[in-house]
Formats: structure tokens, C-alpha cells, sequence
């Protein structure tokens, strides 16, 4: 009987170099795994060149026409000179292969460091950028992948944590209150807000950003998505109202350098963070069988992490009723 539990734990040294040499590769049978939870990602030496990223994506969660609408979007912001890490395309112009049970792509290492918020220039190049991004991103949609908005961040996460039983008794009753409530509060905000949507990074946490020569090089788009420009541009805000609307206006003169901003969208900054919260917690939640995540995340799923989710939760319920970042246009 297999002591396999999850098809992660087949992903061997080996069958990863297998992998590799499948497509062409000569491997050196140095092996380093990088920092990833969804995926598998490891650098991987080779004989005859520099070391490869390999990507080795997750069984079952996007479907390869879903990982094809991202790479074609990569590859389509790096030929318009973005700075972006779009997947290798080999000989016979493919990026997504197979090998055993996994699908793999293989990227081109580039070294760098997470960017320094508190630095009033770095926020506005990196607002330069992902303009850059954005000018391109919005000439057409996703057609394969999903929409960041209430019903697949919201309702859907909420449904799955309550599917799963995993709320004590005690703080069931609080969650489910909290949680209606702020969905119902959500669809109103959303529904008053209406958006343009375009493509999106969708997870543009600085640690999908490697800093370098004061460039920054975008990786990671495997949460890309559709929906408002602003999602991506909120995680680089810190502090309270004050210090954020003096780091908007810092990312925004570098923005609109290449790409126009409707203003309207800084109403759905705490909208989208609580929808981020919510999602988060059913993220772990559906991961839980994999044995990376009770690892990375001991916390998970104690009455104290609970507990302290609800508060979060409510919080930010009060927060939807603060005032907008004030920004000039």
C-alpha cells in the first residue's frame, strides 16, 4: 500500500529532473525548492547553461487553458518590453508541458529583492509599472479564468469554511453573523462602485516583486484574474489613512504615466482587503491536506486563529464605512 497522501509527495528529485531533461534539459542534480505553496517551484541547475525555475502546478485547481491565458498574457507584456518573467516557449512554441501525473513550465531565473515601501521614488516606479501592465492588460479580458469579485472571494469562501465543519460550536454563531453581514455589505459597496475590469496580476504582494537595479521584475502571475485596476495596487499601501493617501498619491503620479485611473476604485480598497481576508482562510482551509501547509501555517485552524479571524472580519466591517483616501487628480 502507497504511502503517498497527496500527489505532491511524488514530486521526488528525480521525477523533477526527469521532468526537466524531458524537454531538453541536462540537469546537474542541484535542486533548490523555492519559497511556493500553491505550486511547486525549485531552481534547478543544468550542464549547459544557467539554472531554470521550474514550476510544477498544482493537480486540479486551473485547467491548462486557464495556465495558457497566463502565459500568453506574460509573454505578450514582455514582447512590449514590460518587465515581467513570462515562461520559455521551447522549439516547438509550447510553455506548458507534462511529464508523469504534473504539468510543469520552465522559467528563466532572475535574481532581485523584495522593494522598500517606505521609499516615496520606489512606489511611484513601481506605479510606473504596473501601468505598464495595466495599459496592456486592459485592450481585452480573460476568457478562461475567473473574476476577482464578492461571489468567488466572498460567498464561495464562506460556503466552503462552513462546508467543511471547521469552526468551533462556540464561534460558529459569530462567524456565520459577521460573515452575512458583510456579504450583504459588499454586494451594495460593489454594486454602487461600478468597474471597468481588466487582467490582472492579482496577487501584486511585493514578494511577487524582485527589486533590481531599481527596476522591478513582476512574477507570479498564477492568481491572475479579472477584475479593478485597483486590486492590484492596495497591497503596497501601509499605516494609517494619512501615510496611505501620501503613498497613493506617490504610486498613482507613477501610474498614470501610462495608463488613466478612475478615482472612484479607492472605494473599494477595504471592500477588496476583506474580500482578501475571507478568501485567505479558505484558501488554507481547502490546502489543509497538503502537508506544506500545516507545516507553514501552525496556526491554522485553533480556536485562537478563529477567534481572532472573526475580530479581523469585524473590523473591517467598520472600515467600510471610513472615508475614501483622498487623492487628487
Amino acid at each position: 500500500m502507497s504511502d503517498i497522501t497527496h500527489p505532491f509527495e511524488k514530486l521526488s528529485p528525480d521525477l523533477i529532473m526527469d521532468a526537466i531533461e524531458s524537454i531538453g534539459y541536462h540537469c546537474d542534480a542541484r535542486i533548490l525548492e523555492l519559497n511556493s505553496y500553491e505550486n511547486r517551484v525549485y531552481q534547478i541547475g543544468t550542464e549547459d547553461g544557467a539554472p531554470l525555475i521550474g514550476k510544477f502546478y498544482r493537480p486540479d485547481r486551473w485547467s491548462d487553458a486557464q495556465i495558457l491565458e497566463e502565459h500568453e498574457f506574460t509573454l505578450h507584456l514582455a514582447a512590449m518590453d514590460v518587465s515581467v518573467v513570462p515562461p520559455i516557449v521551447d522549439a516547438k512554441d509550447q510553455t506548458l508541458h507534462r511529464f508523469d501525473d504534473f504539468r510543469f513550465a520552465v522559467y528563466p531565473r532572475r535574481g532581485g529583492r523584495a522593494p522598500e515601501l517606505d521609499d516615496a521614488g520606489n512606489l511611484e516606479i513601481l506605479g510606473r509599472h504596473i501601468g505598464r501592465i495595466h495599459a496592456v492588460a486592459g485592450h481585452s479580458l480573460f476568457e478562461a479564468r475567473p473574476e476577482i469579485s464578492v461571489a468567488t472571494y466572498g460567498h464561495a469562501s464562506r460556503d466552503l469554511l462552513l462546508s467543511r465543519q471547521l469552526i468551533s460550536d462556540s464561534l460558529l454563531p459569530a462567524y456565520e453573523s459577521v460573515t452575512e453581514h458583510l456579504l450583504v455589505r459588499l454586494e451594495d459597496v460593489f454594486a454602487a462602485y461600478p468597474y471597468r475590469k481588466i487582467r490582472l496580476h492579482g496577487d501584486c504582494h511585493m514578494g511577487n516583486v524582485l527589486w533590481r537595479d531599481d527596476v522591478p521584475h513582476f512574477v507570479d502571475f498564477d492568481d491572475a484574474r479579472n477584475g479593478p485596476a485597483i486590486q492590484d495596487l492596495w497591497m503596497m499601501l501601509s499605516g494609517e489613512q494619512e501615510q496611505q493617501q501620501i503613498q497613493m498619491s506617490h504610486i498613482l503620479r507613477g501610474y498614470k504615466q501610462f495608463c488613466d485611473f478612475d478615482y472612484s476604485q479607492l472605494r473599494l480598497i477595504e471592500p477588496l482587503r476583506t474580500l482578501r481576508l475571507m478568501h485567505h482562510a479558505a484558501w488554507l482551509a481547502n490546502r489543509w491536506d497538503d502537508p506544506a501547509f500545516p507545516r507553514a501555517f501552525p496556526f491554522f485552524n485553533s480556536e485562537r486563529y478563529w477567534s481572532d479571524h472573526i475580530l479581523e472580519l469585524r473590523e473591517q466591517w467598520a472600515k467600510l464605512d471610513d472615508p475614501v483616501l483622498d487623492i487628487p487628480d
